[in-house]
C-alpha cells in the first residue's frame, strides 16, 4: 500500500470498506441469500431452503452450464490464439500499423455488444457460411467480443519484455521460430494465462449478444438466469446465478495457480 502512516492506512481501508461493501459485496450477498429462500419478508429474502439448487444443478440448468463452459473455453482459446498472434505481429509493425491494428481489435468492445450480435446475425444468416441457428455463431460472437482483451493484455506484456533474452538466443544461432517458441512465449506465459482467465470470465457472463444469437439447443447459463427471473422464478434464478459465479471463480482460481507457477519458472 502506498499510504505509509497508520492513520492514512486506516482511512484508506475505511474508504475501501465503505465503497466495496455497498457497491460490490452487498448485492452479491443478497443474491446468495435469495438462492436459499422461498419468499421475501419485507426487504429481505426469507424461508430458508436448499430446494432452489435442486433445479439449478440438473436438467436445463445443467445443460446450460455445460454449454457456457464449452462456449467460454472455446472462445477463450480462439481469442488467445488470435490475440497473441496479432500482438506479436503488431510489435513488428511501425507506429501507424500498430495503431490501425489496435483500432481494429478494440472496435468490437467500443460498440454495444448487441450491435456485434446483430452484425454477426446479418453476416452469417445466408450461404456460403450459414451459422445462424447453430451454437457456432454464439462461440464466434464470444470470440469477437473477448479477443480485444487478449490482444491488449499480450501487447502490454510484449512491451515489457527484455529483448536481451531474444538477442542472446539469436546470437547463439537459434532460428526465429525457435526463439519464438522457446524464449518469447515462455516469457509471456504469465500474461497469457491472465488473458485466458479474463477472456473466460467475460465469456461466462456475456448476455446481450448471446440473447440475439442463441438457438434453443445452445442456451448458455446467463440466458438461463435471465429467462428464469423473467418468468418470475427469482429464487431459482438466484441459485443458477450462484452456480454461475462459483463455476467462474473456481476456473479463475485454477488459472491463477497456473499463472503463479508460470511466473516462478
Amino acid at each position: 500500500m502506498l499510504v505509509h502512516s497508520k492513520t492514512g492506512r486506516w482511512a484508506a481501508w475505511s474508504l475501501f470498506g465503505l465503497l466495496f461493501l455497498p457497491l460490490f459485496a452487498l448485492p452479491l450477498l443478497v443474491v446468495v441469500a435469495a438462492s436459499f429462500s422461498t419468499h421475501w419478508s419485507g426487504a429481505f429474502p426469507s424461508g430458508p431452503t436448499t430446494g432452489n439448487y435442486a433445479s439449478a444443478v440438473r436438467g436445463e440448468s445443467l445443460r446450460a452450464l455445460t454449454t457456457s463452459l464449452v462456449t467460454a473455453l472455446t472462445a477463450s482459446l480462439l481469442a488467445l490464439t488470435v490475440g497473441t498472434w496479432a500482438a506479436l505481429a503488431a510489435a513488428r509493425l511501425g507506429k501507424r500499423g500498430k495503431r490501425s491494428l489496435d483500432a481494429l481489435f478494440v472496435l468490437p468492445v467500443a460498440v454495444p455488444s448487441v450491435v456485434v450480435g446483430l452484425a454477426l446475425l446479418v453476416a452469417f444468416s445466408r450461404p456460403p457460411l450459414l451459422l445462424n441457428g447453430t451454437g457456432s455463431i454464439v462461440v464466434l460472437a464470444h470470440t469477437v467480443l473477448v479477443t480485444a482483451f487478449a490482444y491488449q493484455s499480450v501487447s502490454a506484456a510484449i512491451v515489457r519484455l527484455d529483448p536481451a533474452y531474444e538477442q542472446a538466443a539469436a546470437s547463439l544461432g537459434a532460428r526465429p521460430a525457435y526463439v519464438l517458441w522457446r524464449v518469447r512465449l515462455p516469457l509471456l506465459l504469465p500474461s497469457l494465462t491472465a488473458a485466458a482467465g479474463l477472456c473466460f470470465a467475460l465469456s461466462m457472463g456475456e448476455l446481450s449478444a448471446t440473447m440475439m444469437l442463441y438457438p434453443p439447443d445452445w442456451m448458455p447459463l446467463p440466458v438461463r438466469v435471465f429467462t428464469a427471473t423473467d418468468r418470475g422464478s427469482l429464487f431459482t434464478g438466484s441459485a443458477v446465478a450462484v452456480v454461475l459465479m462459483a463455476t467462474t471463480l473456481l476456473v479463475l482460481l485454477a488459472v491463477s495457480r497456473v499463472r503463479t507457477k508460470a511466473a516462478y519458472r
